[in-house]
């Protein structure tokens, strides 16, 4: 593939043709503001933060969706530049609630980060402003339209990732929201509640209803782990506090999955710390159950097993394997199905 070799901030980069300026940027270290944009998503080049001045250009553009060129000269960090971001982060705040100390995304929210760094207190503009109730109906999480900034970010992933085009940009001008076909409830739409509209979003406009004010971002231990539901083997990350999961997240950085997630990945860890979890095998002795250890367990369900076995047959014997479970796992089941009991008898929870 043919290179480029483009001036950004008086450092020469080599990128690949094609590439646009934001990711010649990174590619440098030269850290450049932006919203909308996200490595794995079509650019939609929305928010317009991103704005670097190239010479030769009389406009600021885009350096998400601006193509990078031979010998360009790029500035990210000019005057112009500087006071065209400042206005674009006043204007989203000019109508954003003003709630960051109870807001469940303070800390983690993109629009306060830029807005810290830019030194950005109140907005210069005042004017009408949204005031949208709040969606909760969905078991899952909750959408504050009042804190949207129409980045499309959630909008792209249910269409390129999830593929189930549940919501979209919908009305014009001051009145644009994301929302489902004809403004529904997402209970009347094809969404499946994976949760990776949550996990793109900038703001507060998406948040768990899980851990709803149980917890900061920072006060939490993120630890890394594999989700138990099915032998796929995706990589969830645990939010822990006090010794107890608050919320499952997870990292685009980390797993084969990239950080997407499935509704039982993500929203389904409620079992753990369920009353009704079994901690230790339990064994029947006079009609009912008792603790006992992992030999004897095991001793009791070879022996049983044994004797079906020896009294009716291997055919008499059954086995369930689990899409919790491994390919690997499973296999051995299957082959102790075939080979130590003698039987076909072999099925799959998720088969049907």
């Amino acid at each position: 593939m043919s290179q480029v070799t483009l001036g950004i901030d008086d450092r020469e980069v080599v990128v690949e043709q094609g590439a646009t300026i934001l990711e010649a940027a990174r590619r440098a270290g030269i850290a450049i503001p932006h919203l909308c944009y996200r490595e794995d998503l079509t650019v939609t080049a929305g928010c317009r933060l991103c704005v670097v001045e190239v010479e030769g250009s009389r406009s600021l553009v885009a350096s998400c969706a601006f193509p990078a060129g031979d010998k360009m000269v790029v500035r990210t960090n000019t005057e112009r530049v500087r006071n065209a971001r400042r206005q674009v982060i006043e204007l989203l705040l000019s109508d954003h609630p003003r709630d960051c100390m109870t807001c469940e995304k303070s800390g983690a929210c993109t629009l306060e980060r830029y807005a810290y760094e830019f030194g950005i207190r109140k907005s210069r503009f005042e004017g009408e402003r949204h005031d949208y109730p709040l969606r909760d109906a969905n078991p899952f999480f909750v959408r504050d339209y009042n804190k949207c900034i129409l980045c499309a970010r959630c909008v792209t992933v249910c269409h390129e990732v999830q593929y189930c085009r549940a919501v979209d940009q919908a009305r014009r001008g001051f009145s644009t929201k994301v929302a489902a076909f004809g403004d529904r409830s997402m209970k009347e739409t094809p969404c499946v509640y994976c949760g990776n509209c949550v996990s793109v979003c900038p703001t507060g406009a998406l948040t768990e209803k899980a851990g709803r004010f149980e917890g900061r971002s920072w006060e939490m231990k993120q630890v890394p782990t594999i989700c138990s539901y099915c032998g796929v083997g995706c990589t969830i990350v645990l939010n822990v506090k006090e010794n107890r999961i608050v919320k499952v997240t997870s990292d685009k950085e980390k797993g084969m999955n990239k950080g997407w997630t499935c509704v039982k990945g993500r929203f389904g860890y409620d079992y753990v710390h369920s009353p009704d979890r079994l901690s230790t095998p339990l064994v029947r002795d006079n009609g009912g159950l008792r603790p006992a250890g992992w030999d004897e367990a095991l001793d009791r369900a070879a022996t049983g097993l044994a004797k079906v076995k020896e009294e009716y047959g291997p055919d008499a014997v059954g086995f369930l394997v689990s899409a919790k479970c491994t390919n690997e796992e499973n296999y051995l089941l299957q082959k102790i199905a075939r080979s130590a009991i003698g039987t076909n008898n072999v099925d799959h929870c998720a088969r049907l």
